[in-house]
């Protein structure tokens, strides 16, 4: 394997100028608790069978309990959604303070007014680098509110802009 000849700050600030939308990552433990994670590297991978992916830090401390639960529902969230992203992303012991939210049918939190859900099981991880690689199998997915995403652009995060 080579060496790369740049640093990560580098690295960070070149991937930066390419914008993700802004997800959660939503799952119930076996206790009924219900935990989040926020995810910018989010994307579909196969339509048949229809798999989605998603790619959390190995130092996520939410990951482990989403894994271990073996399903979870992806939140795509609206532009006018970036205080509950906040929420969801900030560390503390009920994420989901105020939230509302439904079950989804394979018991995983929808959180209200997304812009779309993706419910899945887990189909398999990988390792990759510092990230894990997740594989979702879609077992059920719907639009709830057709408005313009979250994005994340540049460290920041804004709306999409239609050309015309």
């Amino acid at each position: 394997m080579s060496v790369a000849s740049f640093d990560s700050a580098t690295f960070r600030r070149v991937l930066g100028h390419y914008p993700t939308g802004v997800c959660v990552v939503t799952a119930v433990e076996a206790d009924g608790a219900p935990v989040g994670m926020v995810v910018g590297s989010f994307t579909s991978v196969s339509l048949d069978p229809p798999l989605v992916a998603f790619f959390p830090a190995k130092t996520s401390n939410s990951w482990p309990r989403i894994e271990q639960v073996g399903r979870f529902c992806v939140n795509i969230l609206a532009s006018d959604q970036l205080p509950l992203c906040r929420q969801i992303a900030a560390p503390g012991a009920d994420k989901f303070a105020g939230i509302a939210h439904r079950a989804s049918a394979n018991g995983s939190p929808i959180l209200d007014d997304v812009v779309a859900w993706i419910d899945c099981t887990l189909h398999a991880v990988h390792e990759a680098g510092d990230h894990h690689i997740v594989l979702g199998a879609v077992m059920a997915l719907e639009v709830e509110r057709p408005e313009r995403p979250l994005l994340f652009f540049q460290g920041n995060y804004g709306a999409f802009s239609l050309l015309e």
